[in-house]
């Protein structure tokens, strides 16, 4: 009965802790705009836990409320964090990731009206926290991606694009996602 109890406590444990996100550059934040459109339950579970998974968090059901963009959170909570990226520029990200879970990783430009990825994506991992390494990859907390140089006039509003880095892990089922609001310089 208590190694059960123990399995189970720490299976709970080992689900509950798997997270990560993206530290820099600043990704958007949950905010009175977000519990508005996704319910307090939504921001809360962002709130208690920030590197949590996409499957954590529970929408109201409201149709303008995507937890499959940008976690939920709203552009207009997280205006003040918009960047501002020269086609060509290098941009460094820096990720936290707690618990690692193996399962392929991209940075993509998602154009936010349709929640689609614009062109290639700029970086990609087909294998990204693994679990299994006994220390993970620099490249995995500490990378850079280039900004494409064929958007043309697209991403030159605030709000139109932004630069999600998503990570799926494959054993743990777990989803995880981050957005970098930006626009494009000229």
């Amino acid at each position: 009965m208590r190694s059960s109890i123990l399995f189970a406590s720490t299976l709970w444990a080992a689900t509950a802790l798997s997270h990560g996100n993206i530290t820099s550059p600043p990704a958007r934040q949950p905010g009175p705009v977000m519990q508005q459109v996704c319910g307090a339950a939504a921001v809360s579970a962002i709130l208690a836990d920030g590197t949590g998974p996409l499957e954590n968090i529970q929408s109201n059901g409201a149709a303008d409320c995507n937890i499959g963009l940008c976690k939920g959170a709203q552009f207009e909570d997280n205006q003040a964090l918009v960047q501002a990226f020269a086609p060509g520029e290098q941009v460094p990200f820096t990720a936290e990731l707690p618990i690692p879970h193996e399962g392929p990783c991209n940075v993509s430009i998602v154009d936010t009206a349709t929640n689609t990825v614009i062109g290639q994506p700029l970086l990609v991992f087909d294998s990204y926290a693994d679990e299994n390494l006994a220390q993970l990859p620099p490249n995995n907390t500490a990378f850079s991606v280039t900004m494409p140089t064929n958007l043309g006039t697209s991403c030159q509003v605030p709000g139109e694009c932004t630069m999600q880095w998503f990570w799926f892990g494959t054993a743990a089922q777990q989803t995880y996602e981050n957005c970098v609001d930006f626009v494009m310089t000229a």
